[in-house]
């Protein structure tokens, strides 16, 4: 058995990298804390259900590196990742994490603004005269 797994996890624009490493379930991200780097209680909830799901909790301390998106892209690449990286450390975790759609990557992105237009979707107002 190796003793780091690697997985990517994507979301929007943000990247998560993401190694996990049999430990006592310490998550650090861009070399901070989950906490001091999300700060405090933003959305943790969802760094801890990929480990809840698969009753691997405390079992992993995860390292990871995030770019792009926004923090709340951020927290959900991460969980991708980790998800993606249980699955490298045990075949037979597939089922849970299928299941409650921890690996399906999230496909909605920012749609481009169109020419002739104030936005995606928002568009001048009109004027007959």
């Amino acid at each position: 058995m190796a003793d780091r797994f690697y997985a990517t996890g994507k979301r929007k624009k943000a990247v998560a990298r993401v190694w996990i490493s049999p430990g006592s379930g310490k998550v650090q991200v861009n070399k901070m804390s989950a906490e001091d780097y999300f700060g405090g209680t933003f959305q943790t909830h969802k760094l801890v259900k990929p480990f809840e799901v698969t009753e691997t909790k405390e079992q992993f301390d995860v390292m990871a590196t995030l770019t792009g998106g926004g923090k709340s892209a951020q927290v959900d690449a991460l969980a991708h990742g980790i998800s993606k990286a249980l699955l490298e450390a045990d075949a037979e975790l597939r089922i849970p994490l299928k299941r409650s759609g921890l690996l399906t990557r999230d496909p909605r992105n920012k749609e481009r603004k169109k020419y002739g237009q104030k936005g995606a979707r928002a568009k001048f107002q009109f004027s007959k005269r």
